[in-house]
């Protein structure tokens, strides 16, 4: 009879759940009236069931470029099983795979949730075909989002730059850096913009950095993600503050990196809190302004003096400073100075060149020799004669010209010229040439009262000869005795005959 009632039973379906062998198995009472169940079994068995019900009436629907959140089942050498949802895992291929880093065979485990994109929703086999690597990008926009929602600071590589700013690469997304939000840049460098030779060249110098950033926008359906330089320095300088409040004890001597100057003292940055070195700190060097001895950008060392943690304050002693070679750059040098220069770096639009320790310039290309090309004569290393254009002491800039001082070169050597071959030979008048500009000169000079005689004529002719060959004679003492005597007869003996000619 028992076995007639099971057989029952077990072959027909009860008509609800209320009645027969399913209510009382969900009751947890077997026939006998015995209660065997455990209240809290009872529950799970009832949701598992429902949420098999619910799945049944609403089935997952995935197609081919959805990205979706699985959970890791299975790891294999050659495959990776993932529960998305479906009726059976999706199949993720090890072989594409990155070597290292996030999504690399090491780095996945059992349990562990990944993001993958459905490349097929089923297979003959049932089976979906995943992607990690396709995911990936999916993935980034997610940790952006979140990123952006907290606030966080983040690092990114620079990978190219255009005139309105710097591109960025944050974890496979381009993001940009507005020329607005880079922090090294002036006002009068983000006002002319990426269209100015020398802004350009400090965005084209900023390629392959790091920078740390914030997001500051961030829209997905038009891949668009804007980050600032200037934010993220800011926000991580304040927290930095609050520890280095706490790390610093007086006495203790750090490195730091001026970073303003004030009629009062100036300003050093200790990594990410500035400190005040009042002017009676710089006392060792008597300087009326801290100009006089330092400069925005110096590393020096300091001493710290005090800390006040309620204001926020740090005071700094300088150990040593170096005078800057820009304070008195006016007093040694000025526009049109010829100088010599070594090029120490190539720019797309010329070379900066080094005419001291700490002094460099800029050669333009428009100062260039015409007809010249730049890679014969800029060259890392190369010493040149340049000519000083302009000097700016307050921005650190100094304007040279290579052509110029070949011009200039070209000239002094053309007005050392000498008018006389090198080398010609000494000339001396004859006897008849020396009477006959003696007597021209004379004649021109002196106006006589009277009709002189034959004797005065004579005499004053004689002078005149003698004066004459005796100052074109060489001033060798030796020669100049006999050689005066000689000529001195050869006068007298030609006034003789001609004051015996007669009238």
């Amino acid at each position: 009879m028992q076995a007639q009632q099971h057989g029952d039973l077990s072959t027909m379906p009860a008509a609800n759940f209320k009645s027969g062998r399913v209510q009382t198995m969900i009751d947890g009472i077997d026939p006998q009236g015995q209660n065997n169940s455990n209240p809290e079994e009872v529950e799970g068995f009832q949701n598992d069931m429902a949420a098999l019900l619910a799945q049944s009436e609403n089935p997952i629907n995935i197609k081919r470029g959805d990205v979706v959140e699985g959970m890791i089942v299975r790891i294999d050498q050659d495959e990776i099983l993932v529960d998305i949802g479906l009726k059976s895992e999706g199949v993720l291929s090890t072989k594409e795979l990155p070597a290292t880093g996030y999504g690399s065979f090491n780095e996945l485990h059992l349990n562990d949730k990944v993001l993958v994109y459905v490349i097929q929703p089923e297979t003959s086999e049932g089976h979906a075909v995943l992607s990690l690597k396709r995911a990936n990008t999916e993935r980034q926009w997610r940790i952006a989002e979140e990123q952006y929602k907290n606030g966080e600071l983040l690092k990114a590589k620079v990978i190219d730059f255009n005139k309105g700013g710097l591109i960025v690469d944050v974890a496979g997304i381009r993001g940009f850096v507005p020329i607005s939000q880079i922090l090294n840049l002036k006002r009068e460098e983000v006002a002319a913009g990426g269209e100015n030779q020398e802004t350009a060249a400090k965005l084209q110098a900023m390629k392959d950095k790091e920078l740390q950033l914030k997001i500051i926008e961030i829209n997905r359906a038009r891949n668009r993600l804007i980050l600032s330089e200037r934010l993220a320095v800011q926000e991580w300088r304040q927290r930095r503050r609050e520890e280095l409040l706490d790390e610093l004890k007086p006495g203790e001597v750090r490195k730091g990196v001026v970073s303003n100057l004030a009629n009062f003292g100036a300003f050093v940055d200790l990594g990410g809190a500035d400190g005040l070195v009042h002017i009676s700190q710089l006392a060792w060097s008597r300087v009326n302004h801290p100009s006089e001895v330092l400069h925005v950008g110096q590393e020096v060392e300091v001493q710290v003096l005090s800390v006040d943690k309620d204001k926020k304050k740090i005071a700094l002693s300088i150990k040593r400073a170096e005078v800057d070679p820009w304070t008195t750059v006016e007093q040694r040098y000025t526009p049109g100075h010829m100088v010599t220069g070594v090029v120490t770096k190539i720019a797309p639009f010329g070379a900066f060149a080094r005419i001291e320790d700490g002094i460099e310039g800029l050669i333009h290309l428009s100062e260039l020799p015409s007809g010249v090309d730049p890679k014969t004569v800029l060259h890392e290393g190369a010493q040149l004669q340049l000519r000083i254009l302009r000097i700016d002491a307050e921005r650190r800039r100094l304007g040279l010209s290579l052509r110029q001082a070949d011009e200039a070169a070209s000239k002094e050597a053309a007005a050392e010229q000498p008018s006389e071959a090198p080398g010609s030979a000494y000339h001396m008048p004859s006897l008849e040439e020396a009477v006959s500009t003696q007597e021209t000169a004379a004649s021109q000079e002196h106006t006589p009262s009277r009709r002189e005689s034959r004797g005065e004529r004579r005499e004053r002719q004689e002078r005149a000869a003698d004066n004459s060959l005796l100052s074109a004679l060489p001033s060798d003492e030796g020669e100049m005795t006999a050689m005066a005597e000689a000529f001195r007869a050869a006068a007298r003996q030609r006034s003789k005959e001609d004051n015996e000619a007669p009238e």
